[in-house]
């Protein structure tokens, strides 16, 4: 009885287990978030609570610079209520070939790993509703689907309990010459 017990602990905890960056090793085109978020972008998202209702809708207009393997997005949010809000990135290329990621309203670090044409964040932001601010956890996922258009779903979360996802699709208008 011990044995079964334990082999549908372990199914259970197998089943549990999400996607790891390193699955998309292979898919392309290659994902260089240097070469990606360089330049002008836009993108238009939404936020869906933990039922699926879409609470709110944006708009980000982007800005990427670059020096060697240090960049900075600047973010600038329009929501479909008037209201808009700002975030600066600095993202800066580890040697190990992993990404640090730093802006004011995340806690600490955001860690993410790049393979193929995936980009796998995990942080935690300070997140303002109404009056209140909730740290929150983050598990964001990017997937560059060709030279101009990137997907991307996170999932957000709070002691572990879903709050609901965020999904953006991310546009560069204009192919840098390393993009092409």
């Amino acid at each position: 009885m011990r044995a079964l017990l334990m082999c549908c602990l372990a199914g259970l905890l197998l089943g549990c287990a999400g996607p790891q960056v390193d699955d998309y090793v292979r898919e392309q085109p290659r994902l260089e978030l240097k070469d990606y978020f360089s330049g002008e972008l836009q993108a238009w998202g939404m936020f869906q609570n933990r039922s699926g209702v879409v609470v709110k809708r944006f708009h980000v207009a982007m800005t990427g610079t670059w020096q060697g393997d240090v960049g900075v997005l600047d973010e600038r949010f329009t929501y479909s209520d008037g209201s808009t809000e700002r975030r600066v990135w600095t993202l800066k290329k580890q040697v190990d070939g992993s990404w640090r990621g730093t802006a004011d309203d995340v806690v600490g670090e955001a860690i993410g790993h790049v393979a193929g044409n995936a980009l796998n964040w995990r942080y935690q932001l300070r997140l303002k509703v109404d009056d209140s601010t909730y740290v929150v956890d983050f598990d964001d996922w990017m997937y560059l689907m060709d030279g101009r258009v990137m997907l991307n779903r996170a999932h957000m979360s709070k002691w572990g309990i879903d709050l609901g996802q965020v999904t953006l699709s991310f546009y560069k208008p204009v192919l840098t010459e390393a993009a092409e």
